[in-house]
C-alpha cells in the first residue's frame, strides 16, 4: 500500500512547501481537490517532480450533480467530471473520486413504475456506460465513493456501490473508494464489508470513526490492517480527516498531530511502501 494525504491537511506557504513536508513525514503521494485544478496543474506537476511524490487521485468533491432532474444541469456536471479526469491525467493521478449525488432524492417517485431510488440507479448506470469508456481511453480510473446517510440518500454502503459496478459488468476502470469514516457510520460490520467487497475497492480514505486522525477515535486499526492484508489490497490509502477540503486553517495543528498518528498506524501493522 502507498500512503497519501489530502493537500489541504498540510500547512505551507506554497504547494512545494506542503509537498516537502509530506515527503519528510513519509507520505508517498498527495490527493488534490478538483475545483480549480486545471489552472494549477503546471504548479502541481512541478512540485511533485521536485519532491518525488505522486498524485494519488483527484477528488471531484461537491462539483455538480450527476443525478439532477434538469438535463442541462446533468450535462454540466458531466462536463465538470470529464474535466477532472483530464486534470488527473495531466498531473499523473491514477483516478478521480466522485460522489454521484449529495442530499435527499431529487428525482420523482414514479411508483409503481420505478421509485426515485431506482431511477437514480438507472440514471447513474447510463452515465457510467459512457464514462467507463472515457476513463479507460484516458488511461485513468473512476472511484465511486459511498458516503453516509447524513450527506446523501444514495449509495451509503460498499454494497450499494458494488451494485453499481456489477451493473456495468465490473468495469476494471470503475472501482469504489472505501472511506473508513463513512463505513463506521453505515456498515453493520466494517471488516466484513471490506472482505465482501474487496474486489470492488480501488482506493481507501483513512480516518477514525469521528473523522479525526487515526488513533483519535474508536476504530481498531490493527484489525483493519489485518483485513486489508487478507484481501491483498495494494492501492492508495489516503488520509481524509477533519473538514475535507476546508482544513487549511487547521493544517498546522493537523501536521503537529500527524507523527503520533502515523506511528500508531505503524504499530498497528500498517505497512506503506512506494510503488
Amino acid at each position: 500500500m502507498r500512503l497519501a494525504i489530502q493537500e489541504d491537511m498540510l500547512p505551507g506557504r506554497s504547494l512545494l512547501e506542503k509537498c516537502e513536508l509530506a515527503r519528510r513525514l513519509g507520505f508517498h503521494g498527495i490527493e488534490f481537490w478538483g475545483r480549480g485544478l486545471t489552472d494549477r496543474a503546471p504548479e502541481v506537476v512541478a512540485a511533485l517532480c521536485q519532491t518525488g511524490l505522486a498524485a494519488s487521485a483527484v477528488n471531484h468533491g461537491r462539483q455538480g450533480d450527476l443525478l439532477h432532474p434538469d438535463r442541462l444541469t446533468r450535462e454540466a456536471a458531466l462536463a465538470d467530471l470529464r474535466r477532472s479526469v483530464v486534470d488527473a491525467v495531466d498531473i499523473g493521478a491514477e483516478g478521480v473520486i466522485v460522489v454521484p449525488h449529495f442530499g435527499p432524492p431529487v428525482l420523482p417517485d414514479l411508483t409503481p413504475y420505478k421509485s426515485a431510488m431506482q431511477l437514480e440507479y438507472e440514471l447513474l448506470h447510463n452515465h457510467l456506460r459512457t464514462l467507463s469508456d472515457y476513463v479507460y481511453a484516458m488511461g485513468c480510473s473512476l472511484y465511486i465513493e459511498p458516503v453516509n446517510r447524513y450527506e446523501t440518500a444514495f449509495l451509503n454502503t460498499l454494497a450499494d456501490g458494488a451494485r453499481v459496478r456489477h451493473k456495468i459488468k465490473d468495469h476494471p476502470h470503475v472501482k469504489l473508494a472505501a472511506d473508513l469514516f463513512h463505513m463506521a457510520l453505515e456498515e453493520t460490520d466494517l471488516l466484513q464489508s471490506l472482505r465482501d467487497n474487496a474486489a470492488d475497492i480501488g482506493y481507501i480514505h483513512l480516518a477514525d470513526h469521528n473523522r479525526r486522525l487515526p488513533g483519535r477515535g474508536l476504530l481498531d486499526f490493527s484489525l483493519i490492517a489485518v483485513t486489508l492484508k487478507q484481501v491483498d489490497y495494494h492501492g492508495w490509502v489516503t488520509l481524509e480527516c477533519g473538514e475535507p477540503g476546508q482544513n487549511q486553517l487547521n493544517a498546522r495543528q493537523i501536521a503537529g498531530d500527524l507523527p503520533a498518528s502515523l506511528e500508531l498506524l505503524k504499530r498497528a501493522g500498517w505497512v506503506f511502501k512506494p510503488a
